[in-house]
């Protein structure tokens, strides 16, 4: 894997001597491809506490109870691609390489629009010109989305007229380069860039400006199968969910899951288990839980409780494990997916009121989480099939897609978008014990890199506070 440092104009103090002003294309196309996956890992491994994904076996920790926290390291990460992707974008544009410059289009909207649904405000028009401005301005909110559907816009564009006689090193992109060949490749660049516009325009749900009749239109021209997913497979060295989990089992404690995803998926919330769960976490040891003795079974950490055994050695509570499908060596670092394609059809066809195309897109969402988890086929069709999932057009509601999109969505950061859009109601979704904050999260923080670097333009913000789309 070839991995070529950008300039990191935005972060530097001074213009980088070692940065070359001409450098390979492939090289930053490698570098942008493989780096936005673990953006999202890095995101979501900071707001998967938030939505109650995981859970600190820690009573009371920051990531639980919504205290401060300092995301200098995810934010420097999101620069470090967006700078690349602007130089891979520029000299793609000079040397006429158009491949490059719709990739880096479609790029920068997937690590921007993440970015800013974190933290809102946030340099972008003045942060990639180097040394002439070392204090970039702030774009709002509102101006960052529009500017993210605008280069999802002309991605999309540029990448329907490749060809196979166009420059582009297909070995070099980590996302879509095992598509086939170069036109193969772009037509899957096409499908994730429609399916990134899917997502942003449902996004609005809670603004005047939502249609869902344009969010069915991206949709059409999204993924039609698990084929089609932008993710990574190729590591330096593993998934970084694996170092999570290895770490967790060499007693650096991190990726235990929440009582509240485990209550969702064995039973005790939905009164109905989910064959994913398996493909998830090993079932806890028999021992002592708050106090009781239970047998082994599935079992999660309560958000800002902490660990419930008598003992952090003795694992009468569920964790990410090194062998299992999100957190194996070589698991897939998911970007966007077709199953949540599928449940964002869902939504926008039941807002529409097209209930049938929306109880046809949920299940079909379902169906593509559980292929894709590897469930016996067998266990989908019992589980889908179950009367409180197989619940009928009619009886079809918004609670049960978001439901079931929160599971297919595990370790996503688009689900902290999802659970802000619906203010947090999900079925038995509460406080985190301990919180710091008498309501739920709604921002991060901004990080002390900007603050110390940039403090007169950094805006005044709350983790209380809602974002435009989140009004």
């Amino acid at each position: 894997m070839i991995l070529t440092a950008g300039c990191k104009k935005y972060l530097d103090v001074n213009v980088n001597p070692n940065a070359t002003n001409n450098p390979p294309l492939p090289g930053l196309l490698a570098n942008v491809t493989s780096l936005t996956a673990n953006n999202s890992f890095d995101i979501s491994d900071w707001v998967s506490y938030y939505v109650q994904y995981l859970a600190s076996p820690s009573e009371a920790s920051s990531g639980d109870t919504y205290d401060q926290r300092d995301p200098s390291g995810a934010w420097g990460d999101i620069y470090n691609v967006l700078t690349d992707c602007y130089d891979l974008n520029r000299f793609a544009q000079q040397k006429g390489w158009k491949a490059y410059s719709g990739v880096a289009d479609i790029l920068t909207a997937i690590n921007l629009s993440m970015a800013s649904n974190v933290w809102g405000d946030m340099p972008y028009s003045e942060a990639f010109i180097g040394v002439e401005n070392l204090t970039p301005k702030y774009d709002n909110q509102k101006g960052l989305y529009d500017t993210c559907l605008n280069l999802l816009n002309r991605g999309i564009a540029i990448m329907q007229t490749v060809t196979n006689t166009d420059q582009y090193d297909i070995g070099s992109d980590f996302i879509h380069g095992n598509k086939g060949g170069i036109a193969s490749a772009a037509r899957a660049w096409v499908r994730t860039g429609f399916a990134l516009k899917a997502r942003l325009l449902n996004q609005v749900s809670k603004t005047a400006q939502y249609d869902a009749t344009a969010v069915l239109a991206a949709v059409d021209s999204a993924y039609t199968s698990n084929n089609d997913d932008a993710q990574v497979t190729q590591f330096v060295i593993n998934n970084p969910w694996n170092a999570v989990a290895i770490s967790n089992a060499n007693l650096v404690l991190d990726g235990w899951l929440s009582a509240y995803f485990v209550n969702a998926t064995n039973g005790t919330i939905y009164g109905i288990f989910d064959p994913r769960l398996p493909q998830i976490t090993h079932p806890a040891i028999s021992g002592i839980y708050a106090g009781v003795t239970v047998p082994a079974g599935y079992r999660g950490t309560p958000n800002g409780e902490g660990f419930q055994g008598k003992a952090n050695t003795i694992h009468v509570q569920c964790y990410l494990d090194p062998d299992k499908w999100y957190s194996s060596p070589n698991s897939p670092l998911q970007i966007i997916t077709n199953a949540e394609i599928r449940f964002i059809e869902a939504e926008a066809a039941f807002r529409s009121g097209d209930k049938q195309r929306a109880y046809d897109a949920y299940l079909a969402g379902i169906n593509a989480s559980m292929t894709k988890l590897d469930v016996p086929a067998d266990s989908i069709t019992k589980y889908i099939s179950n009367p409180v999932v197989a619940v009928g057009k009619d009886a079809l509601t918004l609670q049960l897609i978001m439901k079931e999109k929160y599971i297919a969505t595990f370790l996503m950061p688009v689900t902290w978008v999802d659970m802000r859009r619906f203010d947090y109601n999900y079925k038995n979704f509460a406080l985190p014990a301990n919180s710091t904050l008498d309501t739920f999260i709604r921002r991060g923080d901004y990080p002390s890199s900007a603050t110390s670097r940039n403090g007169k333009n950094v805006p005044a913000w709350s983790r209380t506070d809602h974002l435009w789309w989140d009004k």
